[in-house]
């Protein structure tokens, strides 16, 4: 299909037939250029970054996953430069088309990804979650996104960025889809069963702009019916922003670690906003991140205590719909930062996440997420399915 809305990288795009007869036979899907497709250059969103690197030989797992199901590949999309971006706008590539919010970001840093099944021109595409890269863009183009637990899947042939946090995540635009493809990347069945208890978090309902959180809560009330019970407790009593300020402190300390001999060996440019990340993460103490991962052990108990099996939680994915494109660095950093306090306790904790989409702001999307316990991420994907059929 003709890509009018700049969602795959430029130049030739990497077609690969899924195996005939698998479960997902006769859909497509796309790849977020972190991934390795077998004789294609892995860009990384950064035109530096494949300089003096072999081609790849052999497909990532999520991609070789999705292939021997069937699926069959039809390109790799643009993605924020080496995944160091949560809105989706790239400097060398350019910012991909968000048709359920024109002339507003997609997200990132998988923002190509969403942005191709938004616009129907793939079933299914393949991004990552370092930071909150798979669950911003569902949020913002109206999409089903998860975040899978943290460990759980083959992140073999993915550029890295800070492996504490990484993981492999993935789009569709409708339940059935979304189930479908969830079974054969998770290696089990959606079950049949629900959860029994939800518990809405009220601080990032109060952190969330106020139409966003009235918005959500039709979703809430029908998420609440499926499940049949719920009360409301607080997620982070520690405060959200002491929790994205240990995530802002991790992952960009791990982020320049992972790129730092790239760095001394090529120089390579970088968007202004992508290189303070890295000369800010290579400045982080030792002392600083000692405190931040006393923190991530502080989050990972506290949801442990909030989420034994057969409970889930829901929040407001972003704390606002998707911003417009091509505002200035002075405007766009303090929605960067609000952003991370609804999504911290994806990798600080590790815990899946899913993105449901379904309600709207003044005609812009909104996701609704819901969390579970580590390894719950087939029963998340059925309160999606159960969810779209409660409409």
């Amino acid at each position: 299909m003709t890509d009018d809305i700049g969602a795959f990288v430029p130049g030739p795009r990497a077609r690969v037939d899924g195996c005939p007869d698998g479960p997902l036979s006769g859909l497509t899907f796309a790849a977020k250029d972190l991934f390795d497709v077998a004789g294609v250059p892995t860009g990384g969103g950064n035109h530096d970054w494949p300089t003096g690197r072999p081609i790849p030989t052999r497909n990532a797992w999520a991609v070789q996953t999705l292939l021997d199901a069937g699926a069959s590949l039809i390109g790799k999309t643009i993605t924020d430069e080496v995944s160091l971006g949560i809105l989706g706008e790239n400097a060398f590539d350019g910012t991909p088309r968000n048709v359920r919010a024109p002339g507003r970001v997609p997200g990132g840093s998988s923002s190509g990804s969403a942005a191709a099944v938004a616009a129907g021109i793939c079933d299914t595409a393949l991004g990552t979650d370092t930071g909150g890269s798979v669950r911003v863009p569902s949020s913002f183009c109206g999409l089903y996104g998860i975040r899978p637990t943290h460990g759980r899947l083959d992140v073999t042939g993915m550029l890295p960025q800070a492996p504490t946090s990484d993981t492999t995540g993935w789009f569709a635009r409708d339940a059935e889809t979304f189930a479908k493809v969830s079974s054969v990347m998770l290696g089990e069945a959606i079950p049949a069963s629900l959860p029994n208890r939800l518990i809405v978090a009220v601080d990032t309902f109060g952190f969330a702009d106020a139409n966003v959180a009235e918005a959500l809560q039709p979703m809430v009330k029908r998420l609440a019916g499926i499940i049949g019970s719920s009360r409301e407790d607080v997620m982070a009593p520690q405060g959200l922003s002491v929790w994205a300020r240990a995530q802002r402190t991790l992952q960009p300390a791990e982020a320049y670690n992972t790129f730092k001999g790239w760095l001394d060996e090529r120089n390579p440019r970088f968007a202004f906003s992508v290189a303070r990340a890295l000369v800010m993460g290579s400045m982080i103490s030792e002392a600083d991140r000692a405190w931040a991962n006393l923190m991530r052990q502080e989050a990972r108990a506290r949801m442990k205590y909030l989420l034994p099996a057969g409970t889930i939680l829901c929040l407001p994915t972003t704390p606002f719909p998707a911003p417009l494109t091509s505002q200035s660095l002075s405007v766009l950093e303090p929605l960067r930062d609000r952003i991370t306090c609804l999504c911290a306790q994806g990798g600080l904790a590790g815990h899946p996440q899913v993105s449901l989409p379904g309600a709207t702001v003044d005609g812009l999307p909104i996701g609704l997420s819901i969390i579970g316990a580590r390894g719950s991420d087939a029963s998340l994907v059925a309160v999606a399915r159960a969810l779209e059929g409660a409409q």
